[in-house]
């Protein structure tokens, strides 16, 4: 007879956003857009999120979402290969990859941003990766 507890069940699926996250981001996306229509220029946001691959180097910084379709997120991304880059990423895409044992991309629970997205891609360019 077995009597050890059963084991504290881990979170297989994290969300890539928190609600308050994807709030934040929703209102990023949505001011630049109206900025964009307005002016062209954009507020340069410090990012919400870092999303990371636990398996390799592959790290995202997000600071918005697109207005139009909530899936595309902007941000400094980097596969991993040395060449990070402002662009924008499919939320799904990312949620969809899967690693050696299951393993899934993760949302840095620590990540606290001390400078806005621009000043991390100025970092990141030096440094060939996304430092924080």
């Amino acid at each position: 007879m077995n009597t050890r507890p059963d084991p504290i069940p881990m979170e297989t699926n994290m969300k890539l956003l928190t609600d308050d996250q994807e709030r934040r981001m929703r209102e990023n996306g949505a001011a630049n857009a109206a900025r964009a229509a307005r002016d062209g220029k954009t507020e340069d946001f410090a990012p919400v999120v870092k999303l990371f691959c636990p398996w390799n180097g592959a790290t995202w910084l997000l600071t918005e979402l697109d207005p139009e379709d909530p899936d595309i997120a902007f941000g400094l991304c980097n596969l991993g290969m040395g060449f990070p880059e402002l662009g924008s990423v499919r939320l799904s895409e990312i949620a969809a990859v899967r690693g050696p044992g299951g393993l899934r991309i993760e949302r840095d629970l620590s990540f606290n941003p001390d400078k806005t997205l621009q000043g991390y891609a100025e970092a990141a360019q030096r440094a060939e990766r996304i430092i924080d």
